[in-house]
């Protein structure tokens, strides 16, 4: 696992990244919380929050347009039991879906995919 100063500091060095605002951030010996807001070069916003102890983890990672409409949301909130994941999962284009991306090195690095394929310069 991807330590938080880590994350940090590949926020601030990756060049599809606009910028990045740490809304709340605490940690102690037993695990930490953490909420961004992160600004990509096509203006799409991602908004991460992320409990992680060591008996419990909760996340959603929410990616936007920049109109404001979803484009994916990634969450571990156990309601959809029939999904392969469970109770990893996502949201797109209206639909819940088996996710792999459950941490945010494999959200930013599917954000990342997708912003390069664009050819962004």
């Amino acid at each position: 696992m991807i330590s938080n100063r880590e994350i940090f500091r590949w926020l601030e060095n990756n060049k599809l990244i606009k910028s990045y605002e740490v809304i709340d951030f605490r940690e102690n010996q037993n695990g930490f919380f953490l909420k961004l807001k992160v600004q990509f070069i096509d203006e799409s916003l991602l908004f991460i929050k992320e409990y992680f102890s060591i008996d419990h983890r909760n996340y959603s990672f929410h990616w936007q347009d920049k109109n404001d409409e979803l484009l994916i949301r990634w969450d571990n909130a156990p309601f959809h039991k029939n999904i392969d994941t469970f109770p990893h999962h996502k949201h797109k284009e209206g639909k819940i879906l088996p996710s792999n991306e459950i941490g945010i090195v494999e959200v930013l690095g599917y954000i990342f995919s997708f912003l390069e394929r664009n050819d962004w310069p």
